[in-house]
């Protein structure tokens, strides 16, 4: 049995010097919280994904919510979100008062693709505002068939994108992941684990400004110094002045204190001065990860990728049919983990969680359910090298019974 000192996780963050001296100059700095460290994150992600607008935010779960809370979506409102994900996508909807429409996904790919939503909609009858598609593992939907069906069906889109910063997929070409090409906001996760970390941070991406001015003003308690916003002008400005007074603020909407830190945004702006490097190791050690695994299929394979698209690897899926193999997923987790290989699992559907069962009563979602009876993720993270890969293929081959 190998030692937890020598375990090789599923995912890790890769944190070097400059990470560290970014983050101490703001510590020497005047700003800790929102300020200029925040304002240039904004303006990197606005370059990185090609949006006009990004919002820093303090958690992927606090931009799934201002997004929900932008689109004004209200109790008897109903939202399609993928059974196929983290709890997030689906909280985030009742965190409104909005129900979730639970879809089924891709057997083979884990992502709702345009006939599961169909399927979702023409099931879920009246008052479906909106969709939150997810970009599983760093792999993109057909978003543009999405879109389609979401226009003609009145529909607001809100990508879940916390998987696949630095991703492309499909479209006329390529089109980059939080682009919002074909949705009205995307949202970011920056959690150790993800490509980019912030230690813990979110943002939303817009095409729209007021859409984006909304969410700014969410994700502060709702206050506005906008003078020309002000409903109390008696209050707002001394008499005879022109200028408001410098202490007034306003609150027309509650808002939520959701705001990222320079600190969390100092580190998560040097991160992004590495995505290209990070997400292009990605993707080589899921290459070396496919060339190896190709001898175990069809017991071990990796998930059906999406035609033309360039996946921003966050994790390394596995289907493994473990009636075949004879073993439980417990019993091969925890072999690979007595050889110092931490695996995990992404994810269990959503709709099985006592809350939404108790909600809306048990659920046959058979493209979820079949993904999820036999997923796994292995060890993905840039530190990693290909010899990591190549003593995870063996140990996998052992586990499972192979030669």
């Amino acid at each position: 049995m190998t030692s937890n000192a020598s375990l090789l996780p599923y995912a890790r963050q890769l944190i070097d010097d400059d990470d560290i001296a970014a983050v101490a100059d703001v510590l020497r700095s005047d700003f800790l919280t929102t300020g200029p460290a925040t304002r240039a994150f904004e303006e990197k992600l606005c370059d990185v994904t090609g949006a006009p607008f990004a919002v820093a935010c303090s958690s992927g779960t606090a931009a799934l919510h201002l997004a929900a809370l932008a689109l004004d979506l209200q109790v008897g409102d109903k939202v399609i979100v993928p059974s196929i994900t983290f709890l997030a996508t689906a909280n985030a909807a009742r965190y409104v008062g909005a129900e979730v429409v639970f879809a089924d996904v891709n057997a083979e790919s884990g992502l709702m693709g345009p006939e599961q939503l169909s399927q979702a909609i023409e099931q879920s009858g009246d008052n479906i505002k909106a969709v939150f598609p997810v970009h599983l593992g760093g792999q993109s939907p057909d978003m543009a068939a999405i879109r389609e069906i979401a226009e003609n069906n009145s529909l607001a889109v809100v990508e879940d994108a916390s998987h696949a910063l630095g991703g492309a997929y499909a479209h006329s070409g390529e089109a980059t992941v939080g682009a919002c090409a074909h949705s009205d906001m995307a949202t970011f996760s920056f959690h150790p684990v993800k490509t980019v970390a912030m230690g813990e941070g979110g943002a939303i991406t817009a095409w729209d400004a007021a859409l984006a001015e909304r969410l700014r003003l969410l994700m502060s308690h709702g206050m506005t110094r906008d003078a020309d916003a002000f409903v109390h002008k008696d209050m707002a400005f001394d008499k005879g002045e022109n200028d408001a007074n410098p202490w007034y603020y306003e609150m027309h909407d509650i808002g939520f204190n959701y705001r990222a830190s320079d600190i969390h945004c100092a580190l998560g702006l040097s991160q992004l001065g590495k995505l290209e490097k990070f997400v292009n190791r990605r993707r080589a050690l899921a290459d070396h990860y496919d060339a190896l695994l190709a001898p175990l299929a069809p017991l071990a394979r990796p998930v059906t990728r999406m035609p033309g698209g360039k996946p921003a690897w966050h994790l390394y899926q596995v289907l493994i049919n473990f009636e075949e193999a004879g073993q439980s997923r417990a019993d091969v987790m925890k072999g690979l983990r007595d050889q110092g290989i931490g695996t995990q699992v992404h994810y269990i559907p959503v709709h099985h969680q006592p809350y939404y069962r108790r909600r809306y009563g048990e659920q046959t979602l058979p493209g979820a359910e079949d993904f999820y009876g036999c997923c796994l993720s292995l060890p993905l993270f840039p530190a990693m090298e290909e010899t990591d890969v190549e003593r995870v293929v063996t140990e996998l081959t052992s586990v499972l019974g192979g030669s």
